[in-house]
């Protein structure tokens, strides 16, 4: 039997990392692939990538293969764009791909208030180019990350993958509906199996440092004001890395046949968390109080996050279960840890 070649873009990503981590511990290869763009500090990008076992002297040079010194040759490296077609052919043709999970995209409601075109370079014409050679190079599964925030304002809850979802109030999340059209299509007129994963609030050690969490603790720590928009009146489905990661490998290694071309699955906790409670959450962990900025309601952000996971379990039998309370004490402890801070 072939083993399974797995492509993993955004490999030094938040969720990426985690993900290239968990299917280590498969029979499998992993092609980790990632732009190592200045998003957000580069230098977390490439530590995540040192605990994967990849080093570079310098800086990581384009299309070079590096191997990992911790998992050998089942774990091997590529920095590249999958905005750039020619290079993510020659992968797909070097490597002999047979599964693919697109990570890769520009994260970020509020980043897409300044500078929208991003969006639609990497997250609509990059993922046209993975499903491009999805096609071309017999791809038996895609799986590929979409957004809670497809949902926009609905105020049906929880919410549930077959509510209608034409109404998007930021172009992060029209970008992200769009994957689910863009992969619809290549499923009905191609049989490629894609499977899209609805993302909900994903916080944890490594994190994003533009996601809240990361920046209200920073803030707290370094006894700065937060913002905290919309007086503190909103609720967000937080989903810790573990769970997230769990859920993304289950639908990676599943390998039944199904009629089903196109699926879309919700991933989140299924118990939203008020954000002046979380806020608190924060506050016990650290050690201080925080100080609260109140503001109106910024654009392009929504009231709440709920996830239905019944889908989810049903075909999958998984259900998070990291309660805030824990997750957030191992990002606090994470973090002390890696800016080396005494508190």
């Amino acid at each position: 039997m072939i083993k399974e070649t797995i492509l993993v873009t955004g490999a030094a990503g938040f969720i990426g990392f985690y993900i290239c981590r968990e299917l280590a511990k498969y029979d499998v290869n992993i092609i980790c692939l990632d732009n190592l763009n200045d998003y957000y500090d580069v230098n977390l990008k490439t530590h995540r990538l040192s605990e994967l076992g990849f080093e570079a002297d310098n800086f990581f040079i384009e299309n070079e293969v590096y191997q990992s010194k911790i998992y050998l040759e089942k774990l091997k490296f590529i920095k590249t764009d999958i905005e750039n077609k020619k290079n993510l052919e020659k992968i797909f043709e070097e490597n002999k791909i047979t599964k693919v999970c697109n990570l890769a995209a520009q994260a970020g409601v509020r980043y897409s208030l300044k500078n929208p075109h991003k969006y639609i370079n990497t997250n609509i014409c990059g993922f046209m180019n993975i499903l491009e050679c999805c096609r071309n190079y017999n791809i038996k599964k895609l799986v590929y990350a979409s957004s809670s925030s497809v949902y926009g304002n609905n105020t049906k809850v929880p919410f549930k993958e077959s509510d209608f979802v034409d109404f998007p109030v930021s172009i992060y999340a029209a970008s992200k509906k769009s994957n689910e059209l863009m992969a619809y299509s290549y499923s009905h007129l191609y049989s490629l199996n894609t499977i899209g994963l609805r993302f909900f609030t994903v916080y944890g050690p490594m994190g994003r440092p533009d996601m809240a969490y990361y920046l209200f603790t920073k803030a707290i720590i370094n006894g700065d004001p937060i913002n905290v928009f919309n007086y503190g009146k909103l609720d967000r489905d937080f989903t810790y890395i573990d769970d997230i990661c769990e859920g993304v490998v289950k639908c990676i290694n599943e390998n039944k046949e199904s009629k089903v071309m196109h699926k879309l699955y919700n991933i989140g906790n299924n118990k939203p968390v008020k954000l002046l409670d979380f806020i608190k959450i924060i506050e016990k962990n650290i050690g201080l109080k925080a100080k609260l900025k109140m503001l109106p309601m910024q654009k392009g952000d929504v009231l709440t996050t709920y996830a239905d996971t019944s889908r989810m379990y049903k075909d999958y039998c998984f259900k998070a279960k990291t309660d805030a309370e824990i997750g957030i004490k191992k990002f606090i402890d994470w973090y002390k840890l890696y800016y080396n801070i005494n508190i």
